[in-house]
């Protein structure tokens, strides 16, 4: 379903571990900071309301959502992290950048999470206008940071 479809902020929290002793990093490309900055948000007020100590949640910021799966990468090698999220937003442009990006962001992220067998969320929008792209962060499809967050938590708990 797209997310014209489903409000991103709206989710089924039936059965969610706790993470109160659970140690979060969620990486955010610079680039689209204004969407990227309220993705963020999303996702960090939503581990809070779950249960996440903020003292147990790092921001850490890449220039791009192509370094995520590097900022990613150092973070979740780290035995005291439990998830890594990565948030990023990538705007059809032009060219084909929006493309080879994605791709190479998806890719990556998921062979950080197997590599390291922990969640590695990709909280990433691939919107065709900026108008989508505030939309799906905080707008009126809800924020896909939201749903970032509550995807890390019910991940953690198939561990």
């Amino acid at each position: 379903m797209s997310s014209a479809h489903k409000n991103l902020s709206v989710f089924n929290t039936e059965g969610l571990p706790d993470i109160s002793a659970k140690k979060f990093v969620i990486v955010v490309a610079e680039w689209n900071d204004e969407i990227t900055g309220a993705l963020y948000e999303g996702a960090h007020k939503t581990l809070l309301e779950y249960g996440a100590k903020p003292e147990n949640i790092r921001r850490v910021n890449v220039p791009g959502s192509f370094e995520l799966s590097f900022g990613s990468q150092v973070y979740a090698q780290k035995p005291d992290v439990d998830a890594v999220i990565a948030i990023g937003c990538v705007i059809q442009g032009e060219t084909k950048h929006n493309d080879y990006i994605n791709h190479a962001v998806a890719h990556g992220l998921t062979d950080v999470a197997l590599k390291y067998n922990k969640p590695v969320i990709f909280g990433v929008l691939t919107p065709n206008t900026l108008q989508q792209a505030l939309d799906r962060a905080g707008g009126i499809h809800g924020n896909k940071g939201d749903e970032a967050a509550i995807t890390a938590i019910k991940m953690l708990g198939l561990q």
